[in-house]
């Protein structure tokens, strides 16, 4: 089950940033956010049950950030890119 869920997660998290980059869609997006919040999320799950510390700081933050800024967007408090 921990590669069915690590296949997944990563699927999510690549599918997120290959719509970015070929700017299907923006990184202020709900999907995108919301598939970086599963996929991280679900990664980084994985990796406390498997015991990967350093991946798991990895996806933890990375869903922490991704959660983060969809709150701001869900409640419209985006922060404005100042293209740094």
């Amino acid at each position: 089950m921990s590669l069915v869920i690590q296949i997944a997660g990563s699927l999510l998290v690549l599918a997120g940033f290959a719509l970015a980059q070929f700017r299907v869609v923006d990184v202020t997006s709900r999907l995108y956010l919301v598939v970086n919040v599963v996929g991280s999320g679900a990664l980084a799950v994985d990796a406390v049950v498997e015991a990967e510390w350093g991946f798991l700081l990895l996806e933890g933050v990375w869903s922490i950030v991704s959660a983060i800024s969809l709150v701001r967007v869900l409640t419209g408090k985006t922060v404005t890119s100042t293209g740094h």
